[in-house]
């Protein structure tokens, strides 16, 4: 009888072992609270959130495989340190300046109510599917962009796929956004497209002036600096560094630091069905990562314009790939390759 008991207690432990070691992706729907948890291994790795307070669906926060956050927490979950500015930039998201003339990468709770005539909104409408795997995971979801006075201007549809490689985390976004009854045209402008907003290790070093979330979680002048300081540098696949990426073209780009004590790499590439390929990139020293394929006139100083206009019915096709790593500085070359592999 006790061979017995042994022999069921060690096949009850190589089978707890083995369900532990074929765990993957897991989603977790909280309708409630208006987001979907996506774990791999138990760690989670992001949120698709739709807050209304935020004024269009995001990720939040981005993690790595090993639990680093690597996005800012203000102001959903303020954290010392933070800079309070940009309200409106949180955790991983797409949007634009101005779509028939209205603001929606600008818009957030922080807008005046006698403002906001002047602000459009991302309503967050279906989960579609959602597919959690050993190293792949999926979540299709539709979203309209909608004007202050209640039209619809277009219809979104957004896949996320969450892929494991190399012990390193690869998010893909394809979104369409098809314009509804009248024509979308997209001006020209700055403030767009996909983004990142970074942890506030993950800055560049920086002495510009800013308000921060002090030690007692209130807003303060005076900067509180992560122990490890601030620490990120940019490089682009053209080979410029810092802040000499803004405004140029380029293939992709990586945000390289140190948080929690470990090397962090977040990279995010263009894909060459994309309009204006390779992108211009709004990157900036304070924490802003973002790409811009719509508003080359002002990165160009004035030589060159887009406009793009979309028919009723007619859609435009987006892909962007994101990378995060930790734990080791990762090459050039290696990002390359990634960027190589998402361009076939």
């Amino acid at each position: 009888m006790r061979k017995i008991l042994v022999s069921l207690l060690l096949f009850s432990s190589v089978s707890l072992y083995a369900q532990e070691k074929e765990k993957g992706f897991e989603f977790i729907d909280r309708p409630v609270d208006k987001r979907v948890d996506l774990f791999y291994k138990d760690v989670l790795i992001t949120s698709y959130r739709y807050d209304d307070s935020v004024r269009k669906p995001f990720l939040y926060p981005l993690n790595t495989l090993d639990g680093i956050t690597i996005t800012r927490g203000f102001p959903l979950e303020p954290r010392p340190g933070d800079r309070t500015d940009h309200p409106h930039q949180v955790g991983m998201w797409m949007n634009y300046e101005s779509v028939n003339g209205y603001d929606f990468w600008n818009n957030s709770t922080a807008i005046e109510p006698s403002k906001r005539d002047k602000y459009g909104t991302i309503l967050h409408e279906n989960i579609i599917d959602k597919t959690g795997g050993l190293t792949d995971a999926s979540l299709v979801i539709s979203a309209k962009w909608m004007s202050p006075d209640g039209r619809q201007l277009l219809d979104e549809k957004t896949s996320y796929q969450f892929r494991i490689e190399n012990n390193d985390l690869l998010i893909e976004r394809s979104t369409m956004l098809t314009a509804q009854k009248e024509k979308v045209y997209f001006r020209d402008v700055k403030d767009g497209f996909f983004a990142i907003r970074l942890a506030r290790e993950l800055e560049m070093p920086s002495t510009e002036k800013s308000d921060y979330i002090g030690k007692d979680g209130k807003i303060s002048k005076e900067p509180v600096l992560p122990a490890g300081g601030l620490t990120g540098m940019y490089t682009s696949s053209e080979g410029l560094q810092g802040d000499s990426v803004w405004g140029t073209r380029a293939r992709w780009v990586m945000m390289q630091g140190k948080k929690d004590g470990k090397d962090v790499t977040v990279a995010i590439f263009d894909h060459p069905s994309n309009i204006y390929y390779p992108s211009y990139w709004h990157a900036r020293g304070y924490g802003l990562f973002s790409v811009n394929p719509l508003g080359p006139e002002v990165f160009s100083k004035g030589a060159e314009k887009l406009d793009m206009k979309l028919e009723p019915g007619q859609a435009a096709h987006f892909r962007y790939r994101v990378f995060i790593g930790s734990g080791r500085k990762h090459s050039a070359d290696e990002i390359n390759a990634y960027a190589t592999e998402f361009s076939e």
